[in-house]
């Protein structure tokens, strides 16, 4: 073991039986555990947020199924590097005897020409592909790559994994497991690491280099916030900080507050954050925050995902700025966000409700004969181009999904359904 190595890579898991959280994908007859066992992988793409072990999971993939594994990060390895490891894996022959797998961390930041080079070997099956990212593989990874390829979802350590893995590093780790050390509170070490397993590692190795070597330690809330705090200061636009002036920002923004929106902007400008990352969140927040006290915001988030996505630094700065304003000084709303999440929670408990036989499509003889779409009443044909008929399965007729905030806008839907309905749809 190198013991100059970092805490987080001391504590690396050797084996899969080692390995903390992600029961989701490797916990008995979950997705991943299935695939292992079954000894044949697909190419898959590791999404989830800095932290949770994406890389040592490939690595641990590899050693289950003694598969040999290179790396290429997408930071410093470009297209010549790519065909180099295809041309190394087909000249060896390994694919024809255990099979290969090559992992590129940081997958979302190589280029569509970078992922075109992949697409050869990993259809033909000369490299299994594992790529690692932060960043939504819908919009960072290329369709076609995207398509031959299984994404997994990483989640954030819980609560529970994140105690166990300092726990375990006070006991099995060849420095620590030198000194006395006993943590009495972990609420600050938690608070800190965002839910990532690398970062309350390596706080932690800070706090207990600060200390006298020759005295017992007890960890405290206090002694944690005293010694970790200028280990915080800096903007990391691939992992620490990241998620949290993201947070900021879109927060800054749904609480109306303009100058603190620019703010955290201008954070992430500095830091040198992709300014589609930070357009696509303006996207969301448009609908989330905002949608229908102000149908334009969404426009306007649009309008300027694709101005970035054409201009880029450092001139985005500006059209970020302006949309940032706009969408802070909005009218806020987040009816249509409930309402979908409303919706959501009835399907999940009622299951597949019968679609009304009116409602139906009545695409055939068949269909026509057992009175598809019979009763049906068409709007248009009625004043005002409406009429009232049950659109819902009769399970939950009546139920109301939309239920208007304080917003003028969604005040006004709301009153005209409840006009053109009579308070049909109870709350």
């Amino acid at each position: 073991m190198n013991v100059l190595a970092p805490l987080a890579e001391r504590m690396r898991p050797k084996n899969l039986e080692e390995y903390i959280g992600q029961e989701h994908l490797l916990s008995e007859n979950a997705p991943l555990t299935r695939a292992l066992e079954a000894g044949i992988i697909p190419s898959m793409i590791f999404w989830g947020p800095p932290g949770v072990g994406k890389t040592t999971l490939a690595y641990l993939v590899a050693e289950k199924l003694k598969k040999t594994i290179h790396t290429l990060s997408a930071i410093s390895s470009g297209v010549k590097d790519v065909r180099e490891v295809i041309a190394k894996v087909q000249n060896a022959g390994m694919f024809q005897e255990s099979g290969t797998i090559l992992f590129i961390d940081e997958i979302h930041r190589f280029s569509k020409s970078q992922q075109d080079s992949l697409l050869g070997a990993v259809e033909k099956g000369i490299v299994t592909l594992i790529g690692a990212t932060t960043e939504n593989p819908s919009f960072e990874v290329i369709s076609a790559l995207l398509s031959r390829c299984h994404v997994y979802t990483l989640k954030d350590h819980t609560k529970a994994d994140l105690i166990k893995l300092l726990d375990r590093a006070i006991l099995k780790d060849e420095l620590l497991s030198q000194r006395k050390i006993t943590i009495q509170e972990y609420e600050s070490l938690l608070a800190i690491s965002g839910g990532d397993a690398r970062k309350i590692l390596n706080v932690f190795e800070i706090i207990i280099g600060s200390l006298p070597q020759n005295e017992g330690i007890v960890i405290t809330n206090t002694l944690v916030q005293e010694n970790a705090q200028q280990s915080l200061a800096r903007y990391d636009k691939d992992g620490d900080q990241h998620y949290d002036i993201i947070s900021a920002y879109i927060k800054s923004i749904r609480g109306s507050d303009a100058n603190a929106a620019i703010y955290w902007l201008a954070r992430m400008v500095e830091g040198g954050e992709d300014p589609k990352f930070i357009a696509r969140r303006l996207i969301i927040l448009a609908s989330e925050d905002i949608g229908l006290a102000n149908p334009n915001a969404l426009l306007m988030a649009n309008t300027t995902f694709q101005a970035v996505e054409k201009i880029g630094w450092p001139e985005s700065r500006i059209i970020l700025a302006q949309c940032t304003i706009y969408l802070a000084d909005s009218a806020k709303g987040n009816g249509a966000y409930r309402a979908i999440n409303n919706a959501q929670q009835v399907v999940q408990k009622t299951g597949n409700l019968n679609v009304p036989i009116a409602m139906r499509n009545a695409s055939s003889a068949l269909m026509r004969e057992l009175g598809y779409g019979e009763k049906y009443k068409y709007s248009h044909d009625f004043d005002g181009n409406f009429v009232a008929q049950e659109y819902l399965p009769k399970e939950i007729a009546g139920t109301s999904f939309y239920n208007a905030g304080s917003s003028a806008k969604e005040q006004d839907i709301e009153r005209n359904q409840h006009h053109l309905w009579k308070n049909k749809y109870k709350k």
